[in-house]
């Protein structure tokens, strides 16, 4: 399966919750999600007034939101889960750090991209050092204690100044300790569940793959 090229505030509109998958702009008034919260398509308003839907329906939009959130193909998801399922601990917590340790996503709650896929990008130009190593894999686990910090030369690009400057929007988690100075950012420790605070249920993920 491809990866999704087509409007990306659908896909907000579809899950009947703001994903905040283009950076600042999720946080205006020009968001398509504020003018339009139903569902898209020609039947949109009717299908978002809600229903008795199936057990599986629930599963299923559950796992698709939490893929979109963090820009996963489902044989990356599914990988995600199985790892998850051999470490120690509760499955849908470990499978919800994993996520939230990809470089990508680190590099993105830092600060230094307005959304995760700008972040993906970045890490795939090389504009990022782990622990003062190239790295340019997005799904790279950062480990506690690693720093991740812009190239000397990469800190006059302009989206990762425009995310330094609008991340105050949504605000940096306790787990990761900033050096806006040094264009740094240092992985304190792993976050606990409660961290975690996007509406996510990953109890219904688990009981999906578990089938």
């Amino acid at each position: 399966m491809a990866r999704y090229t087509g409007s990306t505030c659908r896909l907000c509109r579809r899950e009947n919750i703001k994903l905040f998958l283009k950076g600042d702009r999720c946080y205006g008034d020009k968001c398509a999600f504020e003018r339009r919260a139903y569902a898209p398509g020609q039947h949109g308003q009717r299908r978002s007034r809600g229903g008795k839907y199936s057990d599986y329906r629930v599963q299923l939009r559950e796992k698709q939101k939490v893929k979109r959130i963090y820009g996963l193909l489902e044989k990356q998801f599914r990988g995600y889960y199985f790892r998850a399922e051999k470490q120690k601990g509760i499955t849908g917590t470990n499978l919800l750090l994993l996520l939230e340790c990809r470089l990508d996503n680190v590099v993105y709650r830092i600060g230094f991209a307005n959304s995760r896929n700008q972040a993906r990008q970045l890490v795939r130009h090389n504009h990022f050092l782990v622990n003062n190593r190239k790295v340019n894999i997005p799904s790279y686990q950062v480990k506690p204690q690693d720093v991740i910090e812009v190239k000397e030369k990469s800190r006059k690009v302009t989206q990762i100044l425009e995310g330094m400057g609008t991340v105050v929007r949504r605000g940096i988690p306790d787990w990761i300790e900033v050096e806006k100075g040094k264009f740094r950012g240092i992985l304190k420790a792993l976050p606990n569940r409660e961290d975690l605070t996007m509406p996510i249920q990953e109890q219904l993920i688990i009981e999906l793959y578990s089938k």
